[in-house]
């Protein structure tokens, strides 16, 4: 039995459930190459899916007010083919739909739950499911924190606060595109976001730190005018729009530390998950590590709305339809839910460009050595990665040893600000050794320092505060791709490599078409076709 959800906003994505396992999540910016995409999910779902015959359920977090003509179409199609199969439709709140993703993905039998974002659609007791209706807007308000006690295969609501009580999303997109003139998520450009993050690594906080003190208290209904100084501020150089970039993440961080700290003191949680978009601020999570040194710490693989699709099919499998948990399944929440593409697939890319490279056969031991003659390679191989990050699967990954490296990938691939950090893929058996706190990272969310000395050794890989946005990765979350790490290691004795998303300033290629597009693009020495040893160079 298949359960298929659907999100239809920004991010949009659909998902599907089988017997409560995910076997496919698919974000339509993969495919249209638009970044946080805005598209019809449900009639992508139709032209790309073959066999109907088992989805039982379908589930969306939201459809009031969704007024095209097209879409609608699309999802009263869907309905229908539900409705055939003798099932149901539902529709789940906002940040109960992120609330499920972080704690059901999770590997906890009991935590607290906690989301935070820009806002959503929820009711104040999160029974927004229990309106078994298409449109159930009515009655409902929009939110952007959350707190839920999860327990076994439920989760119940603590606290879900207004938009207008706290509104860390808005605050961040408000200053993003205000002071520093960048993108959110309503610009072409995408949500550049954590550029600012980057940023505050080079400033002095304390210099502008009053100033956001007195901005509206940190909610969504800060007005340009409130920061008309600081971007006349930012204008001035760019060593004050890293003291402005910085003030905005030390305040942050303690305003997640405030809401945080009382639900600690109250319910003593062994476990917290956190989910929603302003949990990608790896920094506050790495913080919260050191806040709060007794408990773990789990966010939700697909944090921002793209994984509302999987959170609301969770919700309806567990929490609507009683279904235990399955716990210590690797499948359970691994973030390698998009399309896997035949050999066949390469080959035609490649016949399609074969006037402009060169194809030879290679090993992981031959790429390997490419590596350490200081060469740029990009990886296309298995099942493409769900969320903002690639781990391993449609990568770019580089040795970290040399701290030329950070230089060339920023400015002759990935085209962007020379400040910009690159993540480590770490083996999981070896963080220990290298970083202050030894956690699971598996899907690159958590900011944490080296250990003295250690930073050293990689410095294409450590930000300015000697800190790194780590990827953990072990044989369970991806062989492969520890098994490559490990061939390095043995060659280097270093467990470490450089990895950074197969893109150029676009989301991540999802297609051998894609991957072409963009080796060919940029300055990439050789492109890895790992599943069918076919390494790629250009004809110059």
């Amino acid at each position: 039995m298949k359960i298929v959800g659907f999100h239809s906003h920004h991010d949009c994505s659909y998902s599907i459930l089988k017997n409560g396992i995910p076997i496919v999540h698919n974000e339509l910016e993969r495919f249209n190459r638009v970044k946080n995409s805005l598209a019809n999910s449900v009639q992508f779902f139709l032209d790309n899916e073959e066999d109907f015959s088992d989805i039982k359920y379908m589930t969306t977090h939201r459809t009031g007010g969704m007024s095209d003509n097209d879409y609608m179409e699309s999802f009263n199609k869907c309905l229908d083919i539900v409705k055939g199969n003798g099932g149901d439709a539902y529709v789940i709140g906002h940040h109960q739909s992120h609330a499920s993703n972080a704690f059901f993905t999770s590997n906890f039998k009991e935590a607290l739950i906690m989301t935070i974002d820009g806002g959503g659609i929820d009711k104040d007791d999160g029974s927004l499911h229990e309106v078994n209706e298409i449109d159930t807007d009515k009655g409902a308000k929009i939110t952007c924190t959350t707190f839920w006690n999860g327990k076994d295969n439920k989760i119940e609501p603590l606290e879900i606060m207004s938009r207008g009580k706290l509104n860390l999303g808005f605050y961040w997109a408000n200053c993003t595109k205000y002071i520093f003139g960048l993108g959110t998520w309503k610009d072409p450009r995408g949500d550049q976001a954590g550029t600012v993050m980057g940023m505050a690594a080079l400033g002095n906080a304390d210099k502008y730190i009053g100033h956001f003190e007195n901005l509206s208290n940190m909610t969504g209904h800060t007005q340009p005018k409130g920061l008309k100084f600081l971007k006349e501020e930012a204008d001035k150089s760019e060593q004050n729009r890293f003291d402005i970039a910085a003030a905005l993440q030390k305040k942050t961080e303690q305003v997640m530390k405030e809401i945080l700290k009382p639900y600690i003191e109250k319910y003593k949680p062994k476990n917290l998950c956190l989910s929603g978009g302003v949990s990608l601020n790896c920094v506050s999570v790495g913080k919260m590590l050191d806040w709060f040194p007794n408990v773990n710490i789990f966010v939700d693989p697909i944090p921002y709305d793209a994984g509302l699709s999987l959170g609301s099919s969770r919700y309806l499998w567990h929490h609507i339809l009683d279904n235990p948990r399955i716990y210590d399944n690797p499948k359970n929440w691994s973030p390698y839910l998009g399309y896997t593409y035949s050999e066949e697939d390469v080959n035609k890319a490649i016949k399609q460009r074969e006037d402009e490279i060169e194809v030879t056969g290679a090993d992981d031991d031959y790429v390997i050595q490419k590596m350490i003659n200081k060469q740029i390679i990009s990886v296309f191989g298995g099942g493409s990665e769900s969320g903002r990050r690639a781990l391993g699967n449609r990568s770019i990954l580089a040795d970290p040893r040399h701290a030329e490296t950070k230089d060339i990938v920023n400015e002759k691939v990935k085209h962007r600000q020379w400040f910009r950090p690159f993540a480590p893929s770490v083996l999981r058996d070896y963080v220990k050794d290298w970083f202050v706190h030894d956690v699971d990272s598996p899907y690159m969310n958590v900011a944490m320092k080296f250990k003295d000395g250690m930073s050293e050794k990689v410095p294409a890989v450590v930000h300015f505060d000697d800190s790194a946005r780590l990827q953990t990765v072990s044989k369970e979350d991806n062989e492969w791709y520890y098994n490559f790490i490990d061939k390095f290691r043995v060659k280097t004795d270093v467990p470490i490599i450089l990895n950074t998303s197969f893109n150029d300033r676009e989301p991540i290629v999802e297609t051998p078409q894609h991957a072409l597009d963009c080796f060919l693009r940029t300055n990439i020495d050789y492109l890895y076709f790992r599943d069918y040893g076919v390494l790629v160079s250009k004809v110059w």
